[in-house]
């Protein structure tokens, strides 16, 4: 496995392509979601990806505080279906929250809320609906 850390504005086509390809799989195809994935986070994100074969298995964005919520976000966490089960999906969130000062503030699909809080975050608001899949703003906490 390779793991790959890079702003926007390194990104070669081929990774940005293979990155979306990614993304749409699971957001769009797998979970027959259609929304706008060019969202505009994207251009000042932190994009952090494993790689098998030289193909992105798991992948997710980590934004500066202040970009989307008061504190660092991390988003479009997704592992594909191949490497589910693995430790892979907790592996990548660990390596994201050592990219984030202070608490970080996720927007967190509500049927992974258990897998979020073995990780440290804690609900931070009440269920909602977005593009029609239930969800739940968590937050974990900086470390006193």
């Amino acid at each position: 496995m390779d793991w790959h850390e890079r702003s926007f504005a390194e990104l070669t086509a081929g990774e940005l392509y293979a990155i979306v390809a990614l993304r749409e799989r699971i957001f769009v195809v797998e979970q027959r979601c259609a929304y706008l994935d060019a969202d505009g986070y994207d251009l000042g994100a932190r994009h952090l990806w494993a790689a098998r074969d030289g193909r992105p298995v798991a992948y997710l964005r980590v934004l500066a505080p202040g970009a989307k919520f008061a504190e660092a976000s991390i988003g479009r966490v997704v592992v594909d279906a191949s490497e589910r089960g693995t430790g892979l999906g907790r592996e990548l969130m660990r390596r994201g929250i050592a990219m984030c000062a202070g608490s970080i503030r996720i927007g967190a699909q509500a049927y992974l809320e258990r897998f979020y809080s073995d990780l440290g975050f804690e609900i931070a608001s009440a269920p909602y609906d977005e593009d029609g899949i239930p969800h739940v703003e968590m937050i974990r906490r900086a470390a006193s």
